[in-house]
């Protein structure tokens, strides 16, 4: 591996502008295809083997024409104080506004509030229903315009009108935020370089990689059903690991020419070995990400695997395109230690200050002396901030989640006051009397065994199909859509389904967005155990290659599972207990969204083997070497901490960048991982994992003799590389490849 990529380095070096004007063309290629291709929209929303998505497929069969995933509006009026929405006046603007909505190309039907008693018990509160033809992401903009239009008018008029639904559903805005994070990794780049160029170098990269990566997603976003999550999230991760890989090389790069080195053949030992180990760091990166598909959730699993993409084409620039631009900067770029005139370079240092420890190597010193005291602070620290996770409640947003200031949000609240706080989530019951022998009296049947259950307010009447074999009926929970009541009685409509069943043979399914939530949360839940066992044994196995050791890898997954915990304990203090809500800007806390926990476990645990990777794997380099373990454990803080640590506050700063997103789930994600990324980086990866190596000395490294001999030989430390002469002897070996 360190030798094949030692001469892929030393090519790229060599044919330099060859290298970059393919990645240009490529570029400019995704960013051609990009723009002629229809803009993302938000992704369709299935739920493959779940009971509300098999109750919307049998509606798309019984009723052709009722458009079960189209998307829904509503038009909340609120008469002014005093008066009531029967007066004549408001009445006669109700109506003009359902005739203006009803004239939309894309409309399928919209429902009178005076015909459908859709008007308060006081009269004060009404609302119109809209329904679309298309979903929501097939909306176009006209039919949305022509939504507010009528709206405005009716305020004209002198009501107050919201509307809600996800009709009105945007590509979410992330903010100046996201800029600041990036001038930020601007800035601890040129800190930890002392260039400007050589900082300039990771962040040019990365943004070559995530444009790459995004423009691919929009090019193909019509074709495969990518919503803009997909695009917002790819960015945030590839953004982040393009730094951090780039980073790792050009380190190494640096610290190769501080020894001596001529510039190709720094460039081929840095891609060698610190490329080896980006290799291996974006494999468990992809693994994690790829990994999501086991959830069977079809929008999960394509953010995951475009995601995933962009870590690989980050994972090529860095082996490719850093050491090509090394070979463009020359001289520019300077030995570790050395800085660039405009940031003071050139200075004399005294000779005292000169052979004075770095900060890394002060550190595991300490540590490797105080390794029992280190590691239990470290544990205990974690620990307590996991303790909020033991009250996790997971659920996905709706418009109750939404900001105070949305027209969303004020239509939830307007129908929550006349209505009840359970008509902002009804639940439709399907009723398949196909089999059945009387379907009329199934179909009653149903409506009076719901209307015994506890938290039921209303139940409509049974309304069948053209066929008479199948009906739909809406039920009104006491409940708001989130609540555990409504939950408890969702699965109360469906035991009680079962006992019909066995009576009239009709088939009872519930459906609609609150028990599609309510199937969607369950399914994660299912699926979290299963999905941790695939990642971290695929991600377990792939580090016994690397560090060619048992315990360094458990240890690694332990310490993973500390700092998901401790992070998912601060998103439930942020997002649902309502902690420092306001410096966050989260305007509602509620559920932390169901997708949470196991999207977290995904990604947190393949950046956290970046810096185990990384970290670790110049301790074996080390100690490969013939270090003592202790000193192994120094030697590998004295090149990598630094670095680590950097790569830590980039990933942090671009990942809270995303905090700033008008979208609670991308709001949440931003937090979720950069806190995540703090406890990995700083608690586990460089207080916890040496303390454990200097408490486990030569039981580290300790690895089966049969399972030696089994393992292929990768050397990530590049000990192939040592063997290697220098400059000629290199070059004509390199010429005879």
């Amino acid at each position: 591996m360190a030798t094949f990529l030692y001469k892929l380095g030393r090519l790229a070096f060599r044919r330099r502008h060859f290298v970059a004007l393919i990645w240009v063309a490529l570029l400019t290629l995704a960013g051609v295809g990009a723009a002629s291709a229809p803009a993302a929209g938000n992704s369709s929303f299935s739920i493959p083997g779940t009971e509300a998505q098999k109750a919307f497929d049998l509606l798309e069969q019984r009723f052709p024409g009722m458009s079960a995933d189209g998307a829904t509006a509503r038009v909340v009026f609120k008469a002014p104080d005093g008066e009531k929405m029967t007066d004549a006046a408001h009445k006669a603007t109700v109506e003009k506004t359902v005739k203006e909505l009803s004239d939309g190309s894309e409309v399928a039907s919209v429902a009178d509030p005076y015909e459908g008693n859709a008007v308060s018990k006081d009269g004060s509160i009404a609302y119109a229903s809209v329904s679309y033809k298309v979903s929501g992401m097939e909306l176009e903009d006209s039919s949305r315009d022509a939504l507010e239009t009528a709206a405005d008018e009716a305020r004209d008029a002198g009501l107050t009108v919201e509307i809600g639904g996800d009709a009105l559903q945007t590509t979410p805005e992330t903010g100046a935020t996201e800029i600041i994070g990036i001038a930020i990794a601007a800035v601890v780049l040129v800190i930890t370089f002392g260039s400007l160029l050589a900082a300039g170098l990771p962040l040019l990269t990365a943004i070559i990689g995530v444009g790459i990566g995004v423009s691919t997603i929009a090019a193909l976003a019509a074709a495969l059903d990518l919503g803009s999550t997909t695009s917002t999230l790819a960015s945030m991760i590839g953004l982040a690991v393009g730094i951090d890989y780039a980073l790792f090389i050009v380190s190494r790069y640096r610290a190769e020419l501080a020894e001596g080195r001529s510039r190709e053949d720094a460039a081929g030992r840095a891609v060698g070995t610190a490329g080896s180990a980006v290799v291996f760091a974006g494999l468990t990166v992809v693994i994690a990400l790829v990994g999501l598909s086991v959830v069977n959730i079809p929008m999960l699993t394509k953010m995951g695997v475009a995601a995933a993409g962009t870590v690989v084409i980050a994972v090529l620039i860095a082996l490719t395109m850093i050491p090509a631009l090394l070979g463009f900067a020359g001289r520019r770029v300077r030995p570790a230690g050395e800085k660039s005139k405009l940031l003071g370079g050139g200075r004399a240092k005294s000779a005292a200050k000169a052979a004075k420890p770095n900060m890394g190597t002060r550190w595991a010193s300490f540590v490797v002396r105080r390794p029992v005291a280190v590691l239990l602070l470290g544990v205990l620290g974690l620990g307590a901030a996991a303790v909020p996770a033991a009250s996790l409640e997971l659920g996905l947003p709706d418009d109750g989640a939404q900001p105070t200031s949305t027209t969303q949000r004020k239509a939830y609240d307007l129908l929550s006051e006349g209505f009840g706080p359970g008509f902002n989530g009804p639940l439709m019951i399907v009723v398949d009397a196909k089999g059945s022998d009387d379907a009329k009296a199934a179909f009653t049947e149903v409506g009076d065994e719901i209307k015994g259950l506890k938290d039921v307010v209303t139940v409509t009447p049974a309304a069948p199909n053209k066929a008479g074999d199948t009906a739909t009926i809406t039920v009104i929970p006491d409940s708001k859509p989130s609540s555990a009541s409504t939950e408890e009685l969702v699965h109360a409509i469906r035991d009680k389904g079962s006992e019909i069943k066995a009576g009239t043979d009709a088939e009872v399914l519930v459906t609609g967005s609150t028990a599609m939530n309510i199937d969607v949360s369950q399914k994660l839940n299912d699926a979290l155990i299963p999905y941790l066992i695939l990642v971290v044994g695929l991600a377990f196995l792939l580090l016994i290659v690397v560090f060619r050791s048992i315990l360094v890898p458990l240890k690694a997954a332990l310490g993973f599972l500390l700092s998901v915990m401790a992070a998912l304990g601060a998103v439930v203090a942020v997002f649902q207990w309502g902690w420092l809500s306001g410096l966050m800007g989260v305007e509602e806390t509620g559920p932390v969204m169901s997708m949470m926990p196991i999207f977290m476990v995904g990604v947190v645990f393949g950046l956290a083997m970046d810096y185990e990777v990384f970290l670790v794997a110049r301790m074996r380099e080390a100690y490969v070497h013939g270090e003592k373990p202790s000193q192994a454990v120094v030697t590998g803080f004295r090149h990598g901490a630094r670095v680590v640590t950097a790569a830590a506050v980039i990933m942090m700063a671009v990942f809270a960048g995303f905090i700033g997103s008008s979208e609670s789930m991308i709001k949440m994600i931003g937090f979720g991982l950069a806190i995540a990324v703090f406890f990995d980086a700083f608690i586990v990866r460089m207080a916890i994992v040496p303390a454990v190596l200097a408490l486990l000395g030569k039981r580290a490294w300790w690895l089966p003799k049969w399972l030696d001999r089994a393992l292929p030989n990768v050397d990530v430390e590049g000990e192939g590389l040592r063997t290697r002469s220098d400059a000629g002897d290199e070059n004509r070996e390199l010429v005879r490849a």
